[in-house]
């Protein structure tokens, strides 16, 4: 790991610097050509959809800080003022740097396997015909040109919404007839961006849609003289504002601030660069925006399109090679799934360890006559969730109780729908407690066993119940009968249906009551390891770590001498390497394949070791205005898994792994002493040949073998990542190689 022996002027890495370092850790996946060709495109897409969403919400915050008058500087010492001017130079050279990755190795690389994304005027006869039989029968009857004029204003742009900017010119003589107008044509979202056309030499070919209408706009405009014309779209202010304290129904006014967010405050413009700088000013006038919010892209506006290139491309050879998990088996003495239960607790580990065994704990939950009650929470689901059929099919002849959350954002539509329907089947439908997200990830049952005995039944987790994000997306599930644990899950749904608060939530932490004190405190435990001589170390694994306390009790830990390893998918405030404050701290982020999603933490305690698993990263939010229910491994199995299987393998990963320098960029772990000379070996690729039966936990190589150098690299962090020999664990499938690379 890097290290410094002088400290920079704030301690901790702002918030929005640190966010944009991992999407460009993203980014960096669409520019490793050891990842399959389609994998890479979808990355980059991946990075243009973070960046909407960062635009809409932290973009947008910021300007809202300024218009209210804020000069407070935040956690990092920085105003917003300053906040605003580093993060634009920081956003904009990023979009360079995603335009670079399209146009100088994915498309180039495209074209050469066959999969061409072209232009009109790169059309042979026979596509040309198909693509203008589908604009005259799919297109053109749902556009609607416009002339900006006064009888005709400047139409409401929808969030997000790719547009058709021309500066025209009439053709006929007469007044204002030399003055330039405007006209600006919506490209219907019902349609695909890109439309697949034939090929008379075998290849996937396609053309964007914006290029059909922009080929078009002739037609559209007849009369005038289209002097340019480009793309554009723009992004605005997506936070919702309401008081929830004010709102007589909480659904009904997210509803309604729904249809706020789609005609909120333009934040940012993205516009062709070939377009007309007069074109560019009347958009940015209208909009009231300033230079510096203007993104002049080197290719299609909107690269977040590009996953339908990677759906509708039928490649398999240019794709990761198909994954099968391991199935949930019950133990051989167990007759069905609770029976089990009552032997054994079960982890499982997504999507490695298959999401079946969820959906098959609550689907059996509601056809088993035995069942009284089931409890859940739902933060995000899919669109064809089993476990919402379940709930509803149980409806019929149980008590079914179900808290969901509404402010899921950019998924509050659909928990609307979601919410009214599990009421029309009867189910007690409650929103969680004013003023917090419910953001816990717990089921309950109550169960009426042959024994005569009524027992609680629980799933906890550290991912939402949506089986389509679980085959990507890497969580824990712990699912018991532990009447502790169900003991503190029934507690909890208490509170959050009757803001009953309970005097002991044991042995869950449960935010904003318990979690943040008690995550407080066994740092600070750690720390007293140490200082007497006992065995002190921190594993936590998460996806973001801002909240300053914890920063604070880190610092004091590292300096009494606690090994702390922090394994941070994306944001992290802290300055690891720092001599005297944080040399004993080692930050790191895996971005791969799969989204790593789960939190697992591991204190050693003098040798009495603990290890918690939880919906909650070590941010304010999650500790303070979330309900949040992270829960004890108490089986020593399971503990044993945790850490010498799962978080053993992501310690030892030196292939997809970053280590955070103090100054708070990364580095590839394989560009780092003495990393560079560690075994090659990749976390996810290894995990799933161990869930396939192809490796063993021994093959892992294990950390202690690493150890911090003291010494800084003498380089700058690449822009690529450098090619390297795999190991055996990086494929699932050695004849695949190519297409099973992690990503």
């Amino acid at each position: 790991m890097p290290k410094t022996d002088s400290r920079p002027e704030s301690l901790v890495v702002g918030r929005d610097e640190s966010w944009m370092a991992f999407n460009r850790r993203v980014l960096e996946e669409a520019q490793d050509a050891s990842n399959p060709l389609l994998e890479r495109v979808k990355f980059l897409a991946i990075t243009a959809s973070n960046l909407d969403e960062f635009a809409e919400i932290r973009i947008a915050g910021v300007l809202q800080r300024i218009e209210d008058g804020y000069k407070e500087p935040g956690p990092d010492g920085r105003t917003p003022q300053e906040s605003l001017a580093d993060l634009s130079e920081n956003v904009h050279e990023f979009v360079r740097g995603q335009y670079r990755c399209w146009n100088e190795q994915l498309l180039p690389d495209l074209h050469a396997n066959g999969v061409r994304v072209l232009k009109w005027s790169e059309l042979d006869a026979t596509a040309r015909t198909t693509a203008s039989d589908f604009y005259q029968r799919e297109v053109d009857p749902l556009l609607t040109p416009i002339t900006l004029d006064p009888a005709h204003p400047f139409p409401r742009v929808i969030n997000k919404a790719l547009c058709l900017a021309l500066l025209l010119k009439r053709k006929r003589r007469g007044a204002g007839s030399q003055n330039s107008l405007l006209g600006v044509v919506t490209v219907p979202r019902a349609l695909p961006r890109l439309i697949a056309l034939p090929s008379s030499v075998g290849t996937h070919d396609f053309i964007f849609l914006h290029d059909l209408i922009e080929h078009n706009a002739a037609g559209m405009y007849r009369g005038y003289e289209i002097l340019s014309k480009a793309a554009f779209r723009v992004t605005r202010n997506s936070n919702l504002y309401f008081e929830e304290e004010e709102a007589r129904d909480l659904l009904e006014t997210v509803r309604a601030e729904l249809h706020n967010r789609r005609k909120g405050d333009a934040v940012r413009l993205e516009i062709e660069e070939s377009a007309d700088p007069e074109i560019i000013d009347r958009l940015r006038i209208n909009f009231e925006l300033n230079d510096n919010q203007v993104f002049r892209t080197d290719g299609p506006v909107n690269l977040s399109r590009l996953m339908n290139l990677y759906s509708d491309t039928p490649r398999p050879d240019l794709k990761f090679a198909p994954f099968v998990p391991r199935e949930l088996r019950l133990s051989r003495q167990a007759t069905d799934l609770f029976d089990d239960l009552r032997r054994r607790d079960i982890l499982l580990h997504h999507p490695f360890d298959s999401y079946d065994g969820v959906v098959g704990f609550i689907q059996s939950a509601a056809a088993d006559p035995r069942v009284l009650s089931i409890k859940q929470t739902l933060y995000r689901t899919s669109s064809d969730s089993p476990i919402f059929q379940a709930l509803v099919d149980a409806a019929q002849n149980k008590e079914v109780t179900v808290v969901v959350e509404l402010m899921a954002r950019f998924d509050e539509a659909s928990n609307i729908r979601w919410a009214r329907n599990l009421e029309d089947a009867g189910v007690q439908v409650f929103h969680g407690i004013l003023g917090l997200k419910t953001h816990c990830k717990l089921a309950l049952l109550v169960r009426h066993d042959e024994d005569g005995v009524t027992r609680r039944y629980a799933h906890l987790g550290t991912g939402n119940y949506n089986p389509s994000t679980a085959r990507f997306y890497t969580d824990i599930s712990l699912l018991t009968s532990d009447p502790e644990l169900t003991i503190g899950a029934h507690n909890v749904f208490r509170y959050l249906t009757a803001h009953s608060e309970s005097d002991d939530y044991k042995p869950l932490l449960v935010s904003p009551l318990t979690l943040a004190e008690t995550f407080i405190g066994l740092i600070h435990r750690e720390t007293e390891h140490a200082a007497a001589g006992r065995r002190a170390q921190i594993i936590a694994k998460m996806n973001a770590l801002l909240e300053p306390s914890v920063v604070e009790a880190l610092y004091a830990a590292s300096k009494a001498g606690v090994k702390i390893d922090l394994i941070v998918r994306g944001m992290s405030a802290l300055r690891p390497g720092i001599k005297g404050l944080s040399e004993n701290i080692r930050v790191r982020s895996i971005v791969g394949r799969f989204l790593e999603h789960s939190r697992i933490f591991y204190f050693a305690n003098g040798g009495e070791e603990e290890i918690y698993c939880g919906s909650a990263d070590w941010l304010t939010r999650n500790f303070f205005e979330r309900c949040e229910v992270v829960f004890p491994i108490k089986d020593a199995n399971l503990r044993a898994r945790l850490r010498d299987e799962i978080l053993a393998a992501f310690l030892a990963d030196t292939v997809k792994t970053r280590l955070e320098a103090a100054d708070g960029t990364y580095y590839y772990a394989n560009t780092v002493d003495p990393y560079k000379s560690a075994p090659s070996f990749e976390a996810q690729g290894f995990l799933m040949q161990l869930a396939e039966g192809k490796s063993s936990v021994s093959d892992i190589p294990r950390p202690e073998a690493v150890t911090p150098s003291k010494a800084s690299p003498k380089h700058s962090k690449p822009l690529t990542p450098p090619r390297k020999a795999r190991s055996k664990n990086h494929s699932v499938a050695a004849s695949h190689a190519a297409a099973a690379a992690e990503a």
